[in-house]
């Protein structure tokens, strides 16, 4: 049995601190949620068999399983069961993972997937103490983004900063600042043009007035990204300008078998034809998107000379390059609607990002054949191989 992706739509993505500040992440996934059932007018939310959501935070208000929570407060049926997985910058694409091996096993006939994040509303945390009532001070530590509240017995090495293991990255592969920034205004204009294009109009529900992703800048020139410091080095060459921003937002995804076409009232945009997962040394996150999406084409029985369109999250310019440099592929067909640089990453929803935005880019192409792909904290990678339901062989 194959699965099938039915339909995709996300929120806007907004700036830390920006539009969506005020926005709960579980209303953030409801909005998404319930702009998705209404892409399924046949649907009857009681069919659908689970919900698989992805988060990677977990600390502050999406806590007690955000999937299960932003389900009910869409109004589900309360028959209708979800989870929440957590595979840091991965957990929506894990989530559609999941989700289609659930229908291939029989298990479930529709799925609903996706993921969400606002790092804006990251809680601070404090650490409980051994003893009660210390006499010394605590400290709250930021939940927003990487490592927190380590475990000592962790080599120093495999917990270096995000940045800084993206600047070691960096040296081993030479790409320089240049290039990092070229690859970044490309993010950028390409974005900019997608959204004047209407690209992105069916595939983006407007939250709290915000109708576009608020960090793309359409002014974005060579200059001003030259202009701005390194974020992690004196000497380093990853600044704020190719590095993806803080964010925040939620994806969703509607996945079914082939006989699901006539309850959800629509033909499939894609199969899943094919998934990856990959891991190595935490510091080289990085890299780990090349072998992820290296056995997700071999699990589809294709190879990179067939794939016409590839949507890899663009967490940072030089790991992004330094895929598509591994791969061999043409530049040209990579994130050619923009990327997480100017989009936003808001961590748990940019999977599903991603893999929707594939599906469409192939329709519009008319490619058979697309990669999505994901570097992840901690060192993961994952990747999905789509095919478009309406290209021929």
């Amino acid at each position: 049995m194959s699965s099938y992706l039915y339909a995709a739509v996300r929120t806007p993505f907004g700036r830390f601190n920006g539009a969506l500040a005020g926005v709960r992440p579980d209303d953030l996934a409801v909005g998404a949620i319930t702009a998705l059932l209404d892409r399924a007018p046949g649907l009857d939310p009681a069919e659908v068999g689970e919900v698989v959501w992805g988060n990677a935070n977990g600390a502050g208000e999406e806590n007690r399983n955000v999937g299960r929570m932003a389900a009910l407060l869409a109004g589900l049926p309360t028959s209708v069961p979800g989870t929440t997985v957590n595979r840091l910058c991965g957990s929506s694409l894990d989530a559609a993972m999941i989700g289609s091996r659930t229908i291939e096993s029989g298990d479930a006939d529709v799925v609903l997937a996706g993921g969400v994040e606002s790092m804006t509303r990251a809680p601070w945390v404090l650490p409980k103490p051994a003893k009660g009532f210390p006499a010394g001070d605590l400290a709250a530590v930021s939940t927003t983004l990487g490592w927190r509240l380590v475990n000592p017995r962790m080599p120093e090495e495999w917990t270096v900063s995000l940045g800084e293991a993206n600047e070691q990255l960096g040296e081993k592969y030479a790409v320089g600042r240049e290039r990092q920034d070229a690859f970044a205004l490309r993010s950028h204009r390409l974005a900019a043009a997608a959204w004047d294009d209407g690209f992105y109009d069916d595939l983006v529900v407007p939250v709290e007035g915000l109708h576009r992703d608020e960090g793309v800048r359409a002014d974005s020139s060579m200059e001003k990204l030259a202009g701005l410091k390194p974020s992690f080095r004196a000497d380093g060459t990853i600044t704020a300008g190719n590095a993806s921003p803080l964010s925040d937002g939620a994806s969703a995804l509607l996945l079914g078998s082939a006989s699901a076409a006539g309850r959800i009232g629509a033909d499939p945009l894609a199969r899943i034809a094919g998934r990856g997962a990959f891991a190595l040394d935490p510091q080289d996150f990085g890299y780990a998107p090349v072998e992820a999406a290296e056995r997700a084409l071999a699990r589809a029985g294709i190879g990179w000379d067939r794939v016409g369109a590839v949507e890899l999250n663009e967490a940072f310019a030089v790991q992004s390059l330094v895929c598509v440099d591994a791969w061999g592929v043409d530049p040209e067909i990579v994130n050619t609607r923009g990327g997480a640089i100017a989009i936003g990453h808001p961590l748990g929803a940019s999977g599903g990002r991603v893999l929707g935005t594939l599906a469409k880019v192939l329709r519009e192409r008319g490619e058979r054949w697309g990669v999505a792909a994901i570097c992840i904290g901690v060192g993961q990678g994952l990747a999905v191989v789509l095919e478009n339901t309406e290209a021929g062989a």
